[in-house]
């Protein structure tokens, strides 16, 4: 007999705690909550779960040294978010997205057998604000 399904406060208190361990560097931590939500969650709004899946993995390869695995996640993850721009479940999708591409960015352009350094004070962070806000740069 499966679990039972979330209720929103416990989806709310899961993404928030997931949100929280990918800021603190916790890839691997991070990943498990969003891929609770993402079990959870049916139809289109699964995609922004695998997303945020896929971002923290792609993180947690770079950071391991599989530069292969981040480059092959970061593209599924932007596939997965960008249907959810600017802002969606109190995240700043624009602003991570962006933030990724510009953490990745080295990862993305290197040659073949290239190491790339994980440098932990740019790494992407959660951002989070209201649909309605403006995005304070």
């Amino acid at each position: 007999m499966p679990p039972p399904m979330m209720d929103a406060d416990e989806h709310e208190a899961t993404l928030r705690a997931g949100f929280q361990l990918f800021d603190a560097g916790r890839y691997l931590a991070a990943h498990e909550l969003f891929e609770e939500l993402w079990e959870e969650t049916e139809g289109a709004e699964a995609d922004f779960f695998k997303g945020l899946v896929q971002a923290a993995i792609a993180l947690h390869h770079f950071e391991s040294g599989n530069l292969e695995g981040a480059s092959k996640l970061y593209s599924g993850h932007r596939r997965c978010l960008s249907a959810y721009l600017p802002v969606h479940a109190g995240l700043d999708v624009e602003r991570f997205l962006t933030d990724m591409q510009g953490f990745l960015r080295p990862v993305l352009e290197r040659r073949a057998g290239e190491p790339v350094p994980f440098e932990r004070d740019g790494r992407p962070r959660v951002r989070l604000r209201e649909e309605h806000e403006t995005d304070p740069g």
